[in-house]
């Protein structure tokens, strides 16, 4: 069975666009992306969900707290969940609030810290190393009551898929630019829709059987 661990934020956690702060809801695990994914994958695929609202790539978040640092957590679900043999990284969206003051190139270098540390903690007696699918999130849009925490956020957003892309290259990962293929949800400008999520299970789903079929893993 190939084993793939899904690393993310609210639309891996399957948050719902949020039409008013005081309304949060998620999708059922069979709307969910990873959900549509493992079913499109079949039984000879384990498919393990670790997705956090408001996680960020590598910074302690000083309004929502230092727990949504995903460089910090990345550890501890290494060693939960070992052995791995795909990981499924898509982070950055966070990365774009207002507070952090970074760049899609920021962004990027952040993931490939990521990325190097996933590796180092893979190489412990019988944890494997997995291969690795970068997964650059869609550009935003600055809508309703979100946008304040975004400010600039939609424009640096639409660097990502080349920033990340690039850092991909670099390290000798897949890599998928979630934005050639979903948008965004009209109502928040951040969260994705049911049709949405179904779109991109299947397109991950497509990446991660070829990753699965080449040998020998990275």
């Amino acid at each position: 069975m190939t084993t793939v661990l899904c690393f993310g934020d609210s639309n891996t956690h399957g948050t719902m666009p949020l039409p008013a702060q005081d309304l949060i809801d998620r999708h059922g695990p069979e709307v969910r992306w990873p959900g549509v994914m493992a079913r499109e994958l079949g039984s000879d695929f384990r498919v393990i969900e670790e997705g956090l609202p408001g996680r960020t790539t590598v910074h302690d978040d000083p309004i929502e707290g230092a727990h949504m640092n995903g460089l910090t957590a990345l550890p501890m679900l290494v060693g939960s969940h070992s052995p791995l043999d795909i990981v499924v990284l898509m982070l950055g969206t966070n990365d774009l609030k207002t507070r952090f003051s970074v760049t899609a190139a920021d962004i990027a270098a952040a993931l490939e810290r990521l990325v190097g540390a996933l590796r180092v903690h893979c190489t412990a007696p019988g944890r494997t190393q997995p291969q690795i699918l970068l997964v650059a999130p869609p550009p935003i849009q600055e809508v309703d009551w979100l946008a304040e925490k975004f400010v600039g956020g939609a424009a640096k957003s639409k660097g990502l898929g080349g920033a990340i892309g690039r850092s991909a290259e670099r390290l000798g990962t897949a890599f998928l630019d979630a934005g050639e293929h979903i948008v965004v949800s009209p109502v928040d400008g951040l969260h994705y829709d049911a049709a949405t999520h179904s779109t991109l299970g299947q397109v991950i789903a497509s990446a991660v059987r070829k990753l699965a079929s080449t040998s020998p893993r990275p």
